[in-house]
């Protein structure tokens, strides 16, 4: 019994630490107490391994050089006051450029495909997941193409994200030149330290002039293609002009943080000796794969004729690719390594800022009290609030928290739908029809405090007409909540979603 005894004070003890660690933040002192109570000591240590501060700091990226650009008077007011709320927050403040959205995988990959293709000097990528499958093979078989023709190419990936992309791969990579680094990659000691700080960034920068950023990452779950996966759902960005100088910046920042690959030479050469022939593709990045070119074995076979529908979907379904409109733009880059939630100060000045409109698309909705009450109390101002999140999306335990914030805001009056057609991975938010918010994080605490993250505020009534337009289409696809669908819950899922809001600060 003595044992209890002084588990009971060793635990009230690490719990009492927590409280005092986390005063300023009550609602996650509460969340890491409870899991303290019902895994003494135990949850102290998962505590200590997920929250520990970052031994990588820097100041934010901002420069007051910009201070005192304004919009034209052609945008509203709610515009003015946001661009000049955010502008201590951006890298460098108000910009402008040609945006063009990209609505699915298909078309921005083919896009991003071209570009690769036509770049002279230089090509940066960043990605938090890179996969080697039927997608990410041509895109690094074309930065192979280019090192060789003497254009510089960095690669960066997440060390956690994309922990699967083989060894031989990045190998091949540097074999023909190509510079590849690993944000906190997982071993020794990282996995100690920042494990938990993950790099969640979609960045490709061409020859410093044209980038692009969003949702997708590199995949073939992400053409909406993938048998397991299904239909696809994203929203991607590409900016030309003087704005793609930001996302540079940042790419250059993420870089210095990044890791070197370390490869023994003995390893390197044994892996090239047991590699097999890469796979030859047409020149043409998507339209030429067709099935005839790979009928010289089983496996080419296979590999073609995927790609083949691949060609074949773009070529049905897609829009104009060469659209470009013209925006003012500010970009923001969330750092855990500093004490402000840069992210999460942009979601919330947009929210509060808003008088008309209000559409929001998101995959994980996870959000803190405080944004949630921007939300509410933007409905209370007369603004029309709309919510889109996954009917289920691939994160169970997301799916399970979000539902236990949708009964407030349903009472309040935001319009709830559920994107039933497949996963729906876009993360935009449209405000007064003519603001933009596109970019790759959440409405979650990962997001907000724990990643590297980047988004664009676009200031265009084109784009926001068309992403508007975008999210109707979505809607087509979708079902609207309403509070009975909510009250008819069993009590263990209650139970079970109750349980995953707990793990909110994780997740």
């Amino acid at each position: 019994m003595l044992w209890i005894i002084w588990l009971y004070l060793i635990n009230t003890l690490l719990m009492l630490i927590i409280a005092i660690r986390e005063v300023r933040r009550p609602a996650k002192a509460l969340n890491w107490l409870a899991i303290c109570l019902v895994f003494p000591v135990i949850g102290f240590v998962f505590y200590l391994s997920i929250t520990n501060p970052m031994r990588i700091s820097r100041e934010r990226l901002t420069s007051p050089q910009n201070e005192s650009d304004t919009l034209p008077d052609s945008f509203s007011r709610s515009a003015s006051v946001i661009a000049h709320s955010l502008r201590h927050l951006s890298v460098y403040g108000l910009r402008t450029g040609r945006v063009q959205v990209l609505k699915n995988g298909n078309e921005t990959y083919e896009r991003l495909m071209e570009s690769i293709k036509s770049a002279l000097n230089s090509i940066d990528l960043e990605y938090y997941v890179y996969r080697d499958d039927q997608i990410g093979r041509r895109i690094t078989d074309l930065l192979i193409e280019r090192a060789k023709a003497g254009v510089r190419v960095r690669f960066v990936r997440d060390g956690l994200g994309s922990r699967q992309f083989p060894r031989a791969q990045i190998i091949r990579m540097m074999d023909a030149g190509i510079e590849c680094r690993t944000v906190f990659p997982i071993r020794f000691p990282w996995i100690l330290s920042n494990w938990n700080y993950r790099d969640h960034c979609k960045i490709v920068v061409i020859d410093g002039k044209e980038t692009f950023t969003g949702g997708i990452n590199i995949g073939y779950e992400y053409t909406g293609l993938k048998p397991n996966v299904g239909f696809w759902r994203d929203t991607h960005l590409r900016i030309i002009g003087e704005a793609a100088v930001d996302l540079h910046t940042i790419f250059n920042v993420h870089w210095d943080i990044a890791s070197p690959e370390q490869l023994k030479v003995s390893a390197r050469k044994n892996t090239v000796e047991n590699t097999e022939k890469p796979i030859e593709l047409p020149s043409h990045p998507l339209r030429s794969m067709t099935p005839q070119w790979g009928a010289v074995s089983g496996q080419v076979a296979e590999y073609a004729a995927e790609l083949g529908i691949l060609s074949s979907n773009i070529a049905d379904n897609s829009t104009n690719t060469e659209v470009l409109q013209n925006a003012f733009m500010q970009t923001f880059e969330g750092n855990p390594g500093i004490p402000t939630q840069v992210i999460r100060e942009v979601f919330f000045i947009c929210l509060t800022q808003a008088v008309k409109t209000l559409d929001i698309t998101n995959p994980y909705f996870v959000p803190d009290a405080d944004i949630i009450m921007a939300i509410k109390t933007a409905v209370a101002r007369g603004v029309r609030v709309r919510l889109l999140v996954p009917y289920h999306s691939d994160q169970k335990i997301v799916d399970l928290a979000s539902r236990t914030y949708f009964g407030e805001l349903l009472e309040s009056g935001v319009q709830i739908y559920q994107y039933n057609k497949g996963m729906l991975h876009a993360k935009v938010m449209v405000i007064d029809g003519e603001i933009a918010e596109v970019g790759a994080a959440n409405y979650d605490m990962r997001s907000f405090r724990l990643n590297y993250e980047v988004c664009q505020v676009i200031f265009s009534t084109d784009i926001a007409r068309e992403l508007i337009e975008q999210f109707e289409r979505d809607l087509i696809d979708s079902v609207q909540l309403h509070i009975q669908d909510l009250q008819h819950r069993s009590i263990p899922q209650r139970i079970m979603e109750q349980g995953a809001r707990l793990l909110s600060p994780m997740i």
